[in-house]
C-alpha cells in the first residue's frame, strides 16, 4: 500500500464558490485521484481554507500557516511515499505577502521541511510533487478583488517559478492549468468539474512517481 498526503488549501478542501460550501466528496480532487489510482494507494486529504505556505494570517479563526502544521502532519501520517503540495493562492492576498516570488520562498521552506523531517522511516524522505495552482481569472466579485490586488498577474508567474523550484530541489512538477481553470464566480477557486478534472489529470504523474 502506497501512502500519499495531499497538502493544500481550499482548492484541496473543495471550496464551492457558488454555494460558499464544499464540493461533494466525489468531486474533490484527492477523491478523484484516489479513484483513478485504485485500492493499492491510500490518499490522505489535508486541505484547509486559507492555508498559506509559510505566512501568518491574523484574520483567521485557526492557524493557516502551512509551515507550522506540516511537521505534525508528517508525524501523524507516516510512513508516506509521496506528498503532493498545492499551495500559493492565499499567499497572494495583499495582507499576507502579495507576490509570487515571496510565495515561492515559502514553498521552498515547505519542501525543505519535508525533505529533512525526522519522521521519515530509515532516513528516506517521501517524493514530493509540486502542483502549481490554476491562475486567477476575471471576476465581478469585489471582495475577492480587494483581497487579491494584483493577484491575477502574480498567479500567472506560478507555473514557471514552481517548475524551477521543482528542478532545483529534486521534486516532481505538475501545472494545474493544463487540466483545470478557475471559475469567474470568484476568480480563484475551481468549480466541481474542474476540481475533479485536476485529480484525474494528476493520476498519470502520480503513478509514475509511485512506480505503479
Amino acid at each position: 500500500m502506497k501512502n500519499v498526503l495531499c497538502f493544500g488549501d481550499s482548492l484541496t478542501w473543495g471550496f464551492d464558490a457558488q454555494t460558499g460550501g464544499r464540493h461533494a466528496l466525489g468531486d474533490r480532487w484527492p477523491t478523484a485521484l484516489s479513484k483513478a489510482l485504485g485500492s493499492d494507494v491510500h490518499i490522505i486529504a489535508e486541505g484547509l481554507n486559507g492555508r498559506t505556505t509559510a505566512f501568518d494570517d491574523y484574520t483567521a479563526d485557526c492557524d493557516r500557516n502551512g509551515v507550522r502544521i506540516l511537521p505534525t502532519l508528517l508525524a501523524t501520517h507516516k510512513p508516506l511515499d509521496l506528498i503532493i503540495v498545492l499551495l500559493g493562492t492565499n499567499d497572494l492576498k495583499e495582507m499576507v505577502v502579495g507576490n509570487a516570488t515571496a510565495s515561492v520562498k515559502g514553498l521552498e521552506r515547505i519542501i525543505r521541511i519535508i525533505q529533512r523531517h525526522e519522521s521519515h522511516e530509515m532516513g528516506a524522505s517521501p517524493d514530493i510533487l509540486i502542483v502549481s495552482p490554476p491562475k486567477f481569472c476575471e471576476t465581478a466579485n469585489t471582495d475577492i478583488g480587494a483581497l487579491f490586488v494584483g493577484g491575477m498577474e502574480e498567479s500567472k508567474k506560478f507555473p514557471t517559478l514552481h517548475a524551477d523550484l521543482a528542478d532545483n530541489l529534486g521534486c516532481g512538477f505538475f501545472d494545474a492549468n493544463s487540466v483545470s481553470k478557475t471559475t469567474p464566480i470568484d476568480g480563484i477557486h475551481m468549480d466541481a468539474k474542474n476540481t475533479k478534472d485536476l485529480g484525474e489529470g494528476l493520476a498519470s504523474t502520480v503513478k509514475l512517481m509511485l512506480g505503479l
